[in-house]
């Protein structure tokens, strides 16, 4: 029997790849390319249905997956736009809950207030992979990205919160507002101070103990599930406790990891994340069986009709909205118009457009008891759960897929004076380079003279130092830089490769172990890595 779940295991991650490769090549993001896979193999006939296992996704797969998030995020660049990220985070989550609950329950029969906060809250939170894959390789000015992935951070707490308050308003029948807004609070602070607490006590483990790599790396891995389970446990929230733990750790993780540790856990954890991703989404469309057979009480018209409705106002509300955060600060505040850019209509079109439902609103939906305290039937779950279903499949299709023409047709400039990528680059060079000229030059003079290999580490810091003021120069001067600078990267490439065949054919000479031979083609990995960076 283990046997063959092994096999089908095997068999789902090749196909999985397989269409993630597929997906590359017609130049469609990986995400609405598996959604779309996962709902045509869904209907194949004979194909079991599978069931997405809530716990699965909320413990699993989702301390993971914002911890990543939260490691690569700029904690500079976060705070510098918290405003707007907390506006949609918190703001525009808390809107779209009530607009769906007014507009649900006065077009859906039988949906009460309490269930339509709860519709609302599973459909408030943009998922934050479909948007960062979907917009990668597209030029989006920085001040919007930053803002999409910040928001994406937070977002699911605060849906997730909603989502909690509104299904115990339908379990009990009762709800409080002054209590909810205290309980919301004390969640969100909590949740906060238990992952900074995680955090430090973990990072100051990883500082002290004498381990490995290996160890370090297991380590990283282990750290959002305690952030996550033990904020659970103590009923704050888990997604912010996570979030705030993987930000502080990354801000600080020169401190206590080293660079082997560094290397090998980017590297590992890049491969987990995109495994947890492509799962994720097509396993999304693979939900659509147990989405159908669950509809009894509504058409699947009506259930495609109210979908359209309820998904058209979530989008023209979060168009509103971030139209209204964009401009609204600026009539008030002289220091904003002073000191921030006119963000023009472009970009609060593009926010706007951007946002597609995920994973996390299929988990909450399906989180949904089938049964209430008293023992009676949850009322309506067949609807949420469908409506919930059709708007993830029509956000992240119909907008991923259109959204490349859309930017094209935006045509977005980028409005913070910004220096190029390559510049900052050169910069930052120079200045290492010349603070460990510096101290070579103050602190070992003696070796210099007497060493001839302390000699030759400081004419190479020489060398390079003028050969990043050359390539200053040439960014500076020549119109066609770019290009001067691909051609010295091919080159450079093709160099390697060159080193790559004579490391090659040393290796069948007895004269060299294997163990040296695999060091310096780890060099040359390195090597070009610094040329073409670490593509994943």
């Amino acid at each position: 029997m283990i046997h063959d779940y092994l096999l089908i295991s095997i068999g789902v991650v090749i196909a999985v790849m397989l269409l993630v490769i597929l997906g590359q090549r017609l130049k469609v993001a990986y995400p609405i390319f598996l959604v779309i896979a996962g709902l045509l193999i869904s209907l194949t006939p004979g194909m079991p249905v599978l069931q997405i296992n809530p716990d699965i996704v909320f413990l699993i797969f989702l301390p993971p997956i914002l911890f990543e998030a939260a490691w690569f995020t700029s904690w500079k660049d976060f705070w510098k736009w918290r405003r707007p990220i907390f506006l949609l985070a918190f703001g525009l989550v808390f809107l779209t809950a009530l607009v769906v609950a007014l507009a649900s329950s006065a077009l859906i029969p039988g949906i009460t207030l309490a269930l339509g906060f709860l519709l609302g809250g599973i459909n408030s939170p943009p998922d934050a992979v479909a948007a960062t894959s979907v917009l990668k390789h597209m030029k989006i000015p920085k001040r919007d990205i930053t803002i999409l992935e910040g928001e994406s951070l937070v977002n699911d707490a605060s849906s997730l919160i909603v989502f909690k308050f509104a299904l115990a308003a339908v379990m009990t029948g009762q709800f409080v507002w002054y209590h909810a807004l205290k309980d919301l609070l004390i969640m969100a602070s909590g949740g906060i101070l238990v992952g900074l607490a995680v955090g430090f006590l973990f990072a100051g483990l990883l500082n002290r103990i004498r381990s490995n790599s290996n160890i370090d790396t297991v380590l990283t891995l282990v750290v959002p599930y305690v952030m996550y389970i033990v904020a659970e446990r103590l009923h704050f929230s888990g997604v912010l406790a996570v979030v705030a733990g993987g930000l502080m750790m990354s801000y600080h993780s020169h401190c206590f990891l080293s660079h082997t540790t560094r290397i090998q856990a980017v590297n590992v954890w890049s491969t987990l994340i995109f495994l947890i991703n492509a799962f994720i989404f097509i396993l999304i469309g693979l939900e659509m069986p147990v989405v159908v057979q669950g509809m009894k009480n509504y058409s699947i018209a009506d259930g495609i009709k109210y979908a359209v409705i309820l998904g058209g106002i979530i989008v023209a509300t979060r168009i509103a909205w971030c139209y209204l955060i964009a401009f609204a600060p600026r009539w008030f505040s002289k220091k904003i118009r002073r000191t921030e850019p006119n963000p023009g209509w472009r970009a609060p079109l593009l926010m706007s457009f951007a946002a597609m439902r995920g994973v996390v609103s299929l988990a909450s939906a399906l989180a949904i008891p089938l049964l209430l305290p008293s023992g009676e039937a949850f009322p309506h779950r067949d609807i949420l759960l469908f409506v919930t279903f059709v708007i993830i499949v029509l956000t992240l299709v119909g907008q991923g897929l259109l959204l490349p023409l859309f930017i094209k047709w935006l045509n977005i400039k980028e409005i913070d004076e910004v220096l190029p990528r390559e510049k900052q680059e050169v910069l930052i060079q120079a200045s290492l380079k010349h603070a460990a000229l510096t101290a070579i030059n103050s602190n070992y003079q003696q070796q210099v003279a007497q060493n001839s290999l302390v000699n030759h580490q400081k004419r190479k810091l020489e060398t390079d130092l003028e050969l990043l003021s050359n390539k200053l120069q040439c960014i500076a001067t020549s119109a066609h830089h770019a290009e001067v600078a691909t051609v010295n990267k091919d080159i450079a490439r093709e160099l390697i490769q060159v080193q790559r065949h004579q490391l090659l054919r040393l290796r069948h000479e007895q004269q060299f172990e294997d163990a040296v031979i695999r060091s310096q083609e780890m060099q040359l990995d390195l090597e070009e890595a610094k040329i073409t960076g670490f593509e994943h």
